[in-house]
C-alpha cells in the first residue's frame, strides 16, 4: 500500500459538487492499493499512520501523534499512487494498482482499522468516483508510506 499524508488544519472531499466528507485538524491522506496488497499490509500501514509523529508537542517538536492529538482523518483512495516508477515514457502505467473488487475492500478495512486504534473522526471520499479534494496544509509536513518496504525486509530475514 501506498499512502501520503498530510498534516492539515482542515481538509474536506466533494463528489458531483456536495461535500460528502471533511475534518478538522489532523490528516489527510491519499491511499493506493497495489495488487500485492493484502490484509497485513492494510494493519500495518494504519497502526503506522496512527502513530507517526507529526504533530509539535509543548517543545515545538514533532512528537504527538494524531492520535494524541485528538486529531481526524480524511481518507481518500487514490490508484494513481501505484504508478510503475520504472517504465520509461511520459505516460504513467498503473499496472501495480489494484482492481477496485480487492481494492476496496482494503481501503474500507483500513478505515475502519483506523477508528479501531482510536481515530474518533474518519472521513471518506467515495471510492472510485471523481473527487475534488481541498487540503488546507499545516507546515506543510507531508510524508510518504509504502509498505513495500516493510515487507520485502521481513521477507529478506
Amino acid at each position: 500500500m501506498r499512502a501520503v499524508v498530510q498534516r492539515v488544519s482542515r481538509a474536506a472531499v466533494k463528489v458531483e459538487g456536495s461535500v460528502v466528507g471533511e475534518t478538522g485538524k489532523g490528516l489527510c491522506i491519499m491511499l493506493g492499493v497495489t495488487t500485492q496488497d493484502g490484509e497485513a499490509q492494510c494493519d500495518y500501514l494504519a497502526e503506522k499512520v496512527v502513530n507517526l509523529r507529526i504533530f509539535e508537542d509543548a517543545a515545538q517538536k514533532l512528537n504527538l501523534s494524531v492520535r494524541d492529538v485528538q486529531g481526524e482523518i480524511l481518507a481518500v483512495s487514490n490508484f494513481t499512487l501505484c504508478t510503475e516508477a520504472k517504465k520509461s515514457g511520459n505516460r504513467p502505467s498503473f499496472t501495480l494498482a489494484a482492481r477496485p473488487q480487492q481494492a476496496q475492500p482494503l481501503y474500507d478495512r483500513f478505515c475502519e482499522r483506523l477508528r479501531a486504534l482510536g481515530i474518533k473522526k474518519v472521513a471518506t471520499g467515495v471510492f472510485g468516483a471523481d473527487m475534488e479534494v481541498t487540503i488546507i496544509g499545516d507546515g506543510p509536513v507531508t510524508i510518504v508510506m509504502d509498505t513495500d518496504e516493510h515487507f520485502q525486509k521481513a521477507s529478506h530475514k
